[in-house]
């Protein structure tokens, strides 16, 4: 007997007391920040030196990313293309706000307050961003109500990484690729872990596309391609850091994309495109000079890094992939252990290369901004020559070039293993038998949680139809 999966009174109950909680604790704990605060507004203020005007800019793009480009991303599946999209923007909706909530405790809280603005929203979309990559592991296995409850515990889980490492570790990241990818990746790696289906690795009636479902997913890969300058920019200093960041993440992916057209064609059989990898496999560049997008790493430097991950991403589809699902009962459905995992290493270990090499002799003064570390400590006399070039300089820890090369060995480490756990406890709570988890059989369709339209039944059905017509004529040809 299977399993209830009606979400008529488990999404409800889940969602009213979610509300609750944060609309309490908004209440509560949530005000302004100077920047939207009308007592700090006066006859002397320019409007147009608000945050805001620095700051929308990159928050709206990030907001295409999240709800348009990963949203027609994961609608890839022929008869799971509403389970995606909507599953998607719920899950986002949620994470963000409790995003706010929980990044703002151990970075926005002052004064008993959390001071809530723009730069607010920025962060809490990041946060969401890694609940939907690892979300890209799990879909079409999971209901809505795991996924809300992945997010909720997720959220926290990044949140309290996020803050010892930048806090205690120290590390530079500008594009997230440790923080942010690895963490979602692995984290990811682990739920779906738990939630291992033997039967999934034969292969399932479903999990199919088509060509609408395909051209939705290049749509939305063209969304995050187009807006990745933004999302990998959006937290570097403002200036030259950031028009770097911009640059070299603009490079990474061109080299990627094309080297992801090249690398199809070789290895498809027929010497054809595949659209799977123009969907995935293009985008990995964007992730590749992460790590070291605001350095002066060289726009040479930024090409090959996306033909370096592109690379790796591509055979991760096709080797890795089946051997992880096979082997390591590991089913990762989309492939983020390539695109985030393998990407994110690669990035990451560029990163600690580019510090190794950076000096001033290259970086001029600002070198003590970018590796705030490497700055001079409160009472060395370099400080106060640093401070008359670069006003606002604060005090940094000293270190050397190599010790800080090592924080970011432990940042990787220490961030892998953190999210690892994190996404075995989510998975075993995901697990629990009232969560309404589609049964084996329903995994990849929306009717399971949907009211359809009538012509896709009607699409079901030519399926059937034309897969027993393909089994009829293999019959009749081995017979012949």
């Amino acid at each position: 007997m299977r399993a209830s999966t009606s979400l008529r009174v488990r999404l409800p109950v889940l969602v009213l007391v979610l509300e609750v909680v944060i609309l309490t604790l908004f209440a509560l704990f949530v005000t302004y920040d100077d920047n939207a605060n009308a007592k700090f507004q006066n006859n002397q203020t320019n409007p147009m030196e608000n945050s805001l005007y620095r700051d929308y800019p990159f928050f709206a793009d990030v907001q295409v990313m999240i709800f348009v480009g990963f949203g027609c991303l994961l609608a890839f599946f022929r008869f799971y293309g509403f389970s995606g999209m909507v599953f998607n923007f719920l899950t986002a909706t949620f994470a963000i706000q409790w995003a706010i909530l929980i990044q703002g405790f151990f970075q926005f809280y002052s004064g008993g307050k959390i001071h809530l603005g723009v730069v607010n929203l920025l962060n809490a979309e990041f946060a969401c961003a890694v609940v939907l990559i690892s979300f890209g592991a799990v879909i079409g296995k999971t209901s809505p109500v795991q996924l809300l409850v992945m997010a909720l515990l997720e959220v926290p889980f990044f949140a309290v990484t996020e803050w010892a490492v930048l806090k205690y570790i120290r590390i530079n990241d500008a594009g997230g690729s440790i923080l942010i990818h690895l963490f979602a990746c692995y984290f990811g790696l682990g739920v779906t872990f738990v939630l291992y289906r033997p039967s999934l690795n034969k292969g399932h009636p479903n999990e199919i596309t088509s060509y609408q479902s395909d051209i939705l997913c290049v749509l939305g890969t063209l969304f995050l391609w187009v807006f990745w300058p933004s999302f990998n920019s959006a937290l570097t200093l403002k200036g030259d850091d950031q028009h770097r960041a911009v640059l070299h993440t603009f490079i990474g992916l061109s080299s990627s994309t094309m080297t992801a057209f090249a690398l199809s064609a070789v290895f498809n059989k027929r010497g054809k495109l595949t659209m799977a990898d123009i969907q995935n496999v293009t985008l990995a560049g964007g992730v590749t000079v992460g790590a070291s997008v605001d350095m002066m790493i060289s726009p040479a430097a930024a090409y090959a890094l996306g033909i370096m991950g592109c690379t790796a991403c591509f055979f991760g589809y096709k080797y890795l992939t089946p051997f992880m699902a096979h082997k390591l009962k590991i089913q990762d459905q989309c492939g983020i252990h390539n695109l985030h995992g393998l990407t994110g290493l690669i990035s990451s270990t560029a990163g600690i290369c580019a510090i190794l090499l950076a000096t001033e002799e290259t970086y001029g003064p600002s070198m003590y901004q970018i590796f705030s570390h490497r700055a001079p400590p409160l009472g060395d006399p370099k400080l106060l020559e640093l401070q008359d070039l670069i006003p606002g300089l604060k005090p940094g820890l000293g270190r050397t070039a190599q010790i800080q090369a090592l924080y970011q060995l432990a940042a990787i480490f220490s961030t892998i293993a953190a999210s690892t756990v994190g996404g075995l406890i989510t998975g075993f709570v995901m697990k629990l038998p009232f969560m309404a988890s589609p049964s084996d059989e329903d995994c990849f369709d929306d009717e399971l949680f949907f009211d359809m339209p009538s012509d896709f039944e009607r699409s079901k059905d030519l399926k059937i139809t034309i897969d027993n017509d393909e089994k009829e004529k293999v019959s009749s040809d081995t017979k012949s």
